[in-house]
């Protein structure tokens, strides 16, 4: 203990990976085994998911379903290593947000395929408005004015959820190379430090990217209602819940002092460890609910128009049948 009452051991950096193994009891053997296991297992699943996926599905749509699988799978194997290897964490929830990153505009691009592709979407979608009063910018402002579907509108869009995946790298980038010359930690929250600039300012990016994601759900949730449209947007926002809002509100409590530290961990590595620890088992989850939701025949959406001319047909003869 120092003069303080503090066990110095908690303020020592991160341990190594062979600490780690070396001070590994039996609870510690199996639980990291187990998560190991897990992790592995999702990646596993996600490979088999991707194979069927480039068997099955039309090339406009390959692209964008395997991305987002791989939002679950690929946290889950980040968290894996950094719970592993804690020294490297940084770069693992960097990684983490990166790939969810795109993910946020390969969503948006998936449920425009889903109708179709731009062309068939802005078809099925002529004559009709977006409403933008929605989550997480405007759904307190039910006042705002619905925007017509056009080329220009859907454009913003798909610019609004992409100025993400592209920024987010750029920052990452940046962040690593302020890292390496002492001026990035993530710890840091002095106004002098990089990261309170940094990441306040992609938390705005984050938001402005999930808003066109929101607006292009919330106008075709009854459209594509039948091809799961719904449970899908549910496991992506989920997804996004964990590994970003969990994983902020774990380590503002570690940085508080308020998660206890356990040598070898100080209290932010040991806050880290809980998150990944978590995180491992809940994309372990999401994976396997993500593979049924997935895993279905895809055939092209009928057409809006025809559906509601053959309702029409129906009706019309059972309407006749009855007289």
């Amino acid at each position: 203990m120092d003069f303080n009452g503090t066990d110095p051991s908690c303020r020592r950096p991160p341990p190594l990976a062979l600490d780690i193994i070396l001070n590994l009891d039996l609870f510690g053997i199996i639980l990291y085994s187990v998560l190991t296991f897990m992790a592995t297992v999702s990646v596993l699943i996600y490979i088999e998911e991707c194979v069927y996926i480039y068997k099955k599905v039309a090339a406009n749509k390959k692209s964008a379903i395997i991305w987002v699988n791989g939002a679950a799978p690929v946290i889950a194997t980040m968290s894996c290593l950094g719970m592993w290897i804690p020294k490297a964490t940084m770069f693992t929830d960097m990684t983490s947000a990166t790939y969810f990153s795109i993910v946020v505009f390969k969503f948006l691009i998936l449920m425009i395929e889903e109708c179709g592709g731009d062309e068939a979407f802005l078809k099925r979608s002529k004559n009709k408005t977006f409403r933008i009063s929605t989550g997480p910018c405007c759904c307190c402002c039910p006042c705002l004015p619905q925007v017509p579907v056009t080329r220009r509108s859907l454009f913003i869009l798909k610019l609004g959820a992409f100025q993400f995946a592209v920024l987010k790298v750029i920052f990452t980038i940046l962040s690593i190379i302020l890292w390496t010359n002492g001026n990035y930690d993530v710890a840091d929250m002095e106004i002098t430090g990089a990261a309170i600039w940094i990441n306040p300012f992609v938390g705005v990016l984050t938001i402005i990217a999930l808003w066109p994601v929101a607006i292009m759900f919330m106008h075709l949730r009854n459209t594509l209602r039948s091809l799961k449209i719904i449970p899908k947007y549910a496991m992506y926002q989920l997804v996004l819940v964990l590994s970003q809002l969990q994983s902020a509100i774990i380590n503002i409590l570690a940085m508080n002092g308020t998660i206890a530290c356990a040598p070898p961990y100080s209290s932010q590595a040991r806050g880290y460890l809980m998150s990944q620890q978590l995180l491992i088992l809940e994309m372990f989850i999401i994976t396997l609910v993500t593979r049924l939701l997935y895993r279905r025949q895809y055939e092209p959406l009928p057409d809006g128009e025809s559906d509601e001319e053959s309702k029409m047909v129906v009706s019309s003869n059972n309407t006749a049948n009855v007289a």
